[in-house]
């Protein structure tokens, strides 16, 4: 074990669904702390500029091709990342998707989309390369999930269903693999603007609301969550398994005033 139980070099992580959004966040946090990675998108085109921050920061990244929702694409992606680097010490599963509808909206189109993504794509993704960790016995698997793993919201039905699935898989994982020295969380961040919830931003009133309802009255930053993937990733976090971690301003305390009069 490394003298400093955060320090990633020698790694080499795999972020699923890291050409924007929340991804290219835990690429660069991972980067800065040792570890090479390999980056994942369903075009190959749009990893570009994130390879390029990654070797700016000093560590090699390996672009692929991957759809979650193919199996056949997640096993040659798989393959390739261990044809170039013989190993994965850590998965991020971020790729995911949202279909904001009513319930008595939703199609069955928009159903299989968004579970099949999010919660389909992260178990089959995970047992593509823990196939591949337990030989080694050593692995570190972080889901990303969400507030909405602990919380129900109106027109998510499919979201909320898919990442709280996610919280249960990741527990199932980690009692199956804990054995083989492979820890599985959950990193669940509350409310961050990304190319998801871009919409929801646009609209101040919305943006008062949340903000109201997180006790550390502002929604999230991206590079709020380094901290937490460096933490699951590293030897720090050893000994945690099948846990949820939720980064998240503190909405899911409840975030209900129980006084007639604001503070």
């Amino acid at each position: 074990m490394s003298e400093n139980l955060f320090d990633l070099t020698g790694k080499v992580a795999l972020v699923t669904g890291s050409s924007r959004g929340l991804g290219q966040y835990f690429a660069r946090a991972l980067a800065r702390a040792g570890a090479d990675l390999v980056v994942t998108s369903r075009t190959l085109d749009s990893l570009t500029p994130v390879k390029k921050e990654i070797e700016e920061i000093g560590q090699q990244a390996l672009p692929l091709e991957l759809d979650v929702r193919n199996d056949d694409s997640i096993r040659r992606m798989v393959e390739a990342a261990y044809g170039h680097y013989s190993k994965i010490d850590i998965l991020v599963n971020n790729a995911g998707c949202n279909v904001r509808k009513s319930a008595v909206d939703i199609t069955w189109e928009d159903w299989d989309l968004v579970v099949n993504t999010n919660l389909k794509g992260t178990f089959f993704t995970a047992q593509a390369v823990a196939k591949k960790m337990i030989p080694r016995r050593y692995g570190r698997i972080i889901n990303i999930g969400s507030v909405t793993s602990v919380f129900g919201y109106a027109n998510l039905a499919p979201y909320c269903a898919s990442r709280g699935g996610t919280r249960q898989l990741t527990m199932s994982l980690a009692d199956d693999w804990g054995k083989y020295g492979i820890t599985v969380n959950c990193l669940a961040p509350g409310w961050f603007k990304t190319a998801q919830t871009e919409v929801l931003y646009e609209d101040t009133t919305w943006v008062e609301y949340i903000t109201d309802r997180i006790p550390m009255k502002r929604p999230g930053k991206p590079n709020d969550l380094d901290g937490a993937i460096v933490f699951l990733a590293s030897d720090a976090s050893e000994y945690l398994t099948g846990q949820t971690i939720l980064v998240d301003g503190g909405i899911s305390t409840g975030a209900t005033r129980a006084t007639a009069k604001k503070d």
